[in-house]
C-alpha cells in the first residue's frame, strides 16, 4: 500500500512538473500564431485566437533570417563536433593508468570551473583580437572548445569500460587511437549523446560571446539578430514597434532545431553501457 501511494505521489509530481514546462511553450507558440492585437492581450494563451501568421511574415520581412540561421548552424555544428572530440580525447588520456600527473591535471581543470565567462571577458577579447578572430564565427567556435565539465563526464563513462576489452584490442595489434575509436566511443554512446546535446544547446543559445566578438551584421547569429530587432523597435516610434507575436515567432524558430536534435538523441539517455554486461 505504501509503495502504491509513493508511486502515485511520483506520478502527480511528475505530471505537475511536465505541465509547468509545457504550458510556457504552448503559450509562446499560441502567441506567435495570433494577430498583433490578440498577442498584446494579457494572460496565458493555449490556442491562437484568431489564427494568424502575421508574426512570422513581419519577422521574415524585417530581418534576413536565413543568414543568422546559417551562421548559428555553422557555429553550433562545428563547435559541438570539435568540443566533443577534443573533450573525449582528453578524457581518454586522463583515463590512462600510466598518465603522469593525472591528479594534478584533474584538479587544475576543476579549478578553472570556478571562474565564469563574465570574469574573463576582457582577457578573452584581448587574446582573440591578437589572434585575428574578432568579427569571425571561429571566435564563437573556439570559445569553450574544451570544458572541464564535459571532460569529467566522459572520463566517468570511460572508467566503467572493462580493461579486458582494451587488453584484447592491444593483443590484436590495435593502436591507442584505434582503441579509442572502436572500443571507448561505441561503449560510451550515452555519455557522448548527453554532452553533445548539452554543448549543441549551449552553442545554439550562445549570446554573450556573440555580442562581444561579432559586430558585422552578416556574421550575426540568430540570437543576436533577434535581439537587435527587438531593441531597434523599442527605441523607435510606436508605429514601428515589434508586436508580441513577432517576438514569439523568433522564439519558436529558435526552439525548433533544439527539439529536433533532442528527439534524435533522447533515445541514448536511457541506454546503459554494455560494459556492465561484460564478465571480467
Amino acid at each position: 500500500m505504501e509503495r502504491k501511494l509513493f508511486n502515485l505521489f511520483n506520478y502527480v509530481l511528475m505530471f505537475a512538473l511536465i505541465i509547468t514546462m509545457i504550458i510556457p511553450l504552448v503559450n509562446v507558440a499560441a502567441i506567435s500564431f495570433s494577430t498583433d492585437r490578440a498577442s498584446m492581450a494579457p494572460g496565458v494563451k493555449l490556442f491562437p485566437s484568431p489564427f494568424s501568421t502575421s508574426g512570422y511574415e513581419v519577422l521574415f520581412e524585417r530581418i534576413n533570417i536565413l543568414q543568422p540561421v546559417l551562421n548559428t548552424i555553422y557555429v553550433s555544428v562545428i563547435g559541438t563536433l570539435l568540443h566533443v572530440l577534443l573533450s573525449a580525447l582528453t578524457a581518454y588520456a586522463l583515463n590512462r593508468k600510466d598518465f603522469w600527473g593525472k591528479r594534478f591535471f584533474v584538479l587544475f581543470m576543476l579549478f578553472t570551473m570556478i571562474f565564469p565567462f563574465q570574469s574573463i571577458m576582457i582577457p578573452s577579447y584581448i587574446v582573440y583580437k591578437g589572434l585575428g578572430l574578432i568579427n569571425s564565427l571561429m571566435a564563437i567556435v573556439v570559445s569553450g572548445m574544451v570544458s572541464a565539465y564535459t571532460v569529467l563526464i566522459l572520463q566517468s563513462f570511460f572508467a566503467k569500460i572493462p580493461r579486458s576489452l582494451e587488453e584484447a584490442a592491444l593483443i590484436d595489434g590495435a593502436t591507442e587511437f584505434t582503441i579509442f575509436r572502436t572500443v571507448y566511443l561505441p561503449l560510451s554512446k550515452a555519455g557522448i549523446a548527453t554532452v553533445t546535446l548539452f554543448q549543441f544547446v549551449s552553442k545554439w543559445n550562445n549570446f554573450m560571446e556573440s555580442v562581444i566578438f561579432l559586430n558585422n551584421p552578416s556574421k550575426y547569429t540568430l540570437q543576436v539578430a533577434l535581439k537587435n530587432l527587438i531593441i531597434s523597435s523599442d527605441i523607435t516610434s510606436t508605429t514601428d514597434s515589434i508586436s508580441k507575436n513577432t517576438q514569439m515567432a523568433g522564439v519558436v524558430i529558435t526552439i525548433i532545431p533544439l527539439i529536433i536534435v533532442y528527439v534524435f538523441l533522447q533515445r541514448y539517455f536511457i541506454t546503459g553501457l554494455t560494459a556492465g554486461a561484460v564478465k571480467e
